[in-house]
Protein backbone atom coordinates (compact mmCIF):
# COMPACT_ATOMS: atom_id res chain seq x y z
CA UNK A 1 0.00 0.00 0.00
CA UNK A 2 1.01 3.41 -0.65
CA UNK A 3 2.36 5.99 2.00
CA UNK A 4 2.44 8.90 -0.25
CA UNK A 5 1.22 11.21 1.80
CA UNK A 6 3.69 10.50 4.90
CA UNK A 7 6.28 11.94 2.41
CA UNK A 8 7.03 15.79 3.48
CA UNK A 9 7.38 17.80 0.12
CA UNK A 10 10.42 19.92 0.16
CA UNK A 11 10.30 23.39 -0.44
CA UNK A 12 13.23 24.77 -2.97
CA UNK A 13 14.29 28.09 -2.47
CA UNK A 14 13.01 30.83 -4.14
CA UNK A 15 9.45 29.31 -3.65
CA UNK A 16 7.28 30.44 -0.59
CA UNK A 17 4.12 28.79 0.75
CA UNK A 18 1.19 30.41 2.57
CA UNK A 19 -1.56 28.23 3.86
CA UNK A 20 -4.66 29.51 5.24
CA UNK A 21 -6.44 27.33 6.80
CA UNK A 22 -7.50 24.80 4.19
CA UNK A 23 -6.29 26.96 0.70
CA UNK A 24 -2.14 26.54 0.15
CA UNK A 25 -0.85 29.30 -2.01
CA UNK A 26 2.38 28.48 -3.47
CA UNK A 27 4.71 31.26 -5.28
CA UNK A 28 8.05 31.05 -7.25
CA UNK A 29 9.66 32.22 -10.48
CA UNK A 30 7.12 30.47 -13.02
CA UNK A 31 3.99 32.01 -11.09
CA UNK A 32 1.07 31.57 -8.62
CA UNK A 33 -0.93 28.48 -8.10
CA UNK A 34 -3.50 28.96 -5.27
CA UNK A 35 -5.75 25.34 -4.26
CA UNK A 36 -8.39 24.59 -1.59
CA UNK A 37 -7.59 21.54 -0.24
CA UNK A 38 -10.65 19.23 1.74
CA UNK A 39 -11.21 20.15 5.33
CA UNK A 40 -10.16 16.87 6.87
CA UNK A 41 -7.21 17.26 5.26
CA UNK A 42 -4.49 19.50 7.98
CA UNK A 43 -1.32 21.05 6.02
CA UNK A 44 1.82 22.53 8.05
CA UNK A 45 5.08 24.55 6.68
CA UNK A 46 7.90 23.65 8.69
CA UNK A 47 11.59 23.91 7.84
CA UNK A 48 11.15 24.00 4.30
CA UNK A 49 9.01 20.73 3.89
CA UNK A 50 5.41 21.03 3.47
CA UNK A 51 3.47 18.28 5.70
CA UNK A 52 0.28 16.77 4.92
CA UNK A 53 -1.83 15.19 7.58
CA UNK A 54 -5.13 13.18 7.70
CA UNK A 55 -7.64 12.75 11.31
CA UNK A 56 -7.92 9.16 11.39
CA UNK A 57 -7.42 5.80 9.14
CA UNK A 58 -11.03 6.00 7.39
CA UNK A 59 -10.35 4.53 3.61
CA UNK A 60 -11.98 7.68 2.76
CA UNK A 61 -8.99 10.19 4.42
CA UNK A 62 -6.06 7.87 3.32
CA UNK A 63 -7.06 8.67 -0.30
CA UNK A 64 -7.47 12.09 0.20
CA UNK A 65 -4.20 12.11 2.17
CA UNK A 66 -1.77 10.88 -0.73
CA UNK A 67 -3.79 13.12 -3.00
CA UNK A 68 -3.91 16.22 -1.11
CA UNK A 69 0.32 15.40 -0.93
CA UNK A 70 0.64 14.84 -4.51
CA UNK A 71 -1.78 18.49 -5.06
CA UNK A 72 0.88 20.51 -3.03
CA UNK A 73 4.02 18.22 -5.08
CA UNK A 74 2.44 19.11 -8.14
CA UNK A 75 2.31 22.77 -7.32
CA UNK A 76 5.79 22.99 -5.81
CA UNK A 77 7.08 21.32 -8.75
CA UNK A 78 5.48 24.04 -11.26
CA UNK A 79 6.17 27.32 -9.38
CA UNK A 80 9.80 26.44 -10.12
CA UNK A 81 10.52 23.93 -13.65
CA UNK A 82 6.76 24.20 -14.83
CA UNK A 83 5.05 21.48 -16.76
CA UNK A 84 5.24 20.45 -20.73
CA UNK A 85 3.08 18.58 -23.08
CA UNK A 86 4.15 17.93 -26.41
CA UNK A 87 1.66 17.16 -29.26
CA UNK A 88 2.19 15.95 -33.02
CA UNK A 89 0.54 16.58 -36.09
CA UNK A 90 -0.13 13.61 -38.46
CA UNK A 91 -1.50 14.03 -42.24
CA UNK A 92 -1.18 16.09 -45.47
CA UNK A 93 -1.72 19.83 -45.09
CA UNK A 94 -2.26 19.63 -41.51
CA UNK A 95 0.04 22.30 -39.39
CA UNK A 96 -0.20 24.74 -36.16
CA UNK A 97 1.01 28.20 -36.06
CA UNK A 98 1.84 29.98 -33.47
CA UNK A 99 -0.66 33.48 -33.02
CA UNK A 100 -0.96 35.86 -30.28
CA UNK A 101 -4.06 34.46 -28.85
CA UNK A 102 -2.72 31.08 -29.13
CA UNK A 103 -2.62 28.54 -31.78
CA UNK A 104 -4.35 28.53 -35.20
CA UNK A 105 -4.64 25.04 -36.58
CA UNK A 106 -4.94 23.76 -40.75
CA UNK A 107 -6.80 20.00 -39.41
CA UNK A 108 -8.39 19.23 -42.92
CA UNK A 109 -11.60 21.47 -42.19
CA UNK A 110 -12.88 23.42 -44.81
CA UNK A 111 -11.84 26.22 -42.11
CA UNK A 112 -8.93 26.83 -39.79
CA UNK A 113 -9.08 26.62 -36.20
CA UNK A 114 -8.43 28.71 -34.13
CA UNK A 115 -7.66 27.54 -30.34
CA UNK A 116 -7.57 30.26 -27.77
CA UNK A 117 -4.87 29.74 -24.84
CA UNK A 118 -5.84 29.93 -21.09
CA UNK A 119 -4.28 32.14 -19.12
CA UNK A 120 -0.96 30.67 -17.83
CA UNK A 121 -0.40 28.58 -20.80
CA UNK A 122 2.06 29.13 -23.39
CA UNK A 123 1.21 27.38 -26.76
CA UNK A 124 3.78 27.39 -29.30
CA UNK A 125 4.61 24.89 -32.65
CA UNK A 126 8.56 25.00 -32.88
CA UNK A 127 7.72 23.01 -36.28
CA UNK A 128 4.40 23.28 -38.40
CA UNK A 129 4.16 19.30 -37.04
CA UNK A 130 4.31 19.84 -33.35
CA UNK A 131 3.00 21.78 -30.98
CA UNK A 132 4.25 22.51 -27.21
CA UNK A 133 2.06 22.91 -24.11
CA UNK A 134 4.05 24.75 -21.63
CA UNK A 135 2.87 26.00 -18.08
CA UNK A 136 3.07 26.24 -13.92
CA UNK A 137 -1.00 24.31 -13.62
CA UNK A 138 -0.45 20.96 -14.32
CA UNK A 139 -4.18 19.84 -14.63
CA UNK A 140 -4.43 23.39 -17.19
CA UNK A 141 -1.71 22.07 -19.01
CA UNK A 142 -3.12 18.12 -19.09
CA UNK A 143 -6.80 19.49 -20.15
CA UNK A 144 -5.54 21.84 -22.76
CA UNK A 145 -3.22 18.83 -24.23
CA UNK A 146 -6.50 16.59 -24.68
CA UNK A 147 -8.39 19.73 -26.10
CA UNK A 148 -6.05 20.11 -28.58
CA UNK A 149 -6.20 16.52 -28.89
CA UNK A 150 -9.78 16.43 -29.42
CA UNK A 151 -10.46 18.63 -32.29
CA UNK A 152 -8.92 16.08 -34.51
CA UNK A 153 -8.10 12.64 -32.70
CA UNK A 154 -6.17 10.21 -34.81
CA UNK A 155 -8.06 8.07 -36.52
CA UNK A 156 -7.04 4.02 -36.87
CA UNK A 157 -6.90 3.37 -40.52
CA UNK A 158 -4.14 6.29 -41.78
CA UNK A 159 -3.15 7.80 -38.14
CA UNK A 160 -4.08 10.99 -39.30
CA UNK A 161 -4.96 13.74 -36.49
CA UNK A 162 -3.27 15.40 -32.95
CA UNK A 163 -1.48 12.59 -30.96
CA UNK A 164 0.30 13.13 -27.97
CA UNK A 165 4.05 12.48 -28.24
CA UNK A 166 5.37 8.94 -28.20
CA UNK A 167 1.62 7.51 -28.21
CA UNK A 168 1.57 4.44 -30.36
CA UNK A 169 -1.88 5.04 -32.50
CA UNK A 170 -3.43 1.01 -33.13
CA UNK A 171 -4.42 0.78 -36.77
CA UNK A 172 -6.39 -1.15 -38.47
CA UNK A 173 -6.15 -3.11 -42.27
CA UNK A 174 -9.03 -1.47 -44.17
CA UNK A 175 -10.61 -3.10 -46.78
CA UNK A 176 -8.92 -6.10 -48.41
CA UNK A 177 -9.55 -5.05 -51.90
CA UNK A 178 -11.39 -5.96 -55.18
CA UNK A 179 -11.99 -8.97 -56.71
Amino acid sequence: MSRIGKKPVPVTKGVTVTVDGNTVKVKGPRGELARTLPQDIGVAVQNDEITVSRPSEDPRHKALHGLSRTLVANMVEGVTKGFQKQLDIVGVGYKAETRPYGLQLALGFSHPVEYRAPAGIKLTAPTPTSILIDGANKEVVGQVAAELRSLRPPEPYKGKGIKYAGEQIRRKAGKAGGK
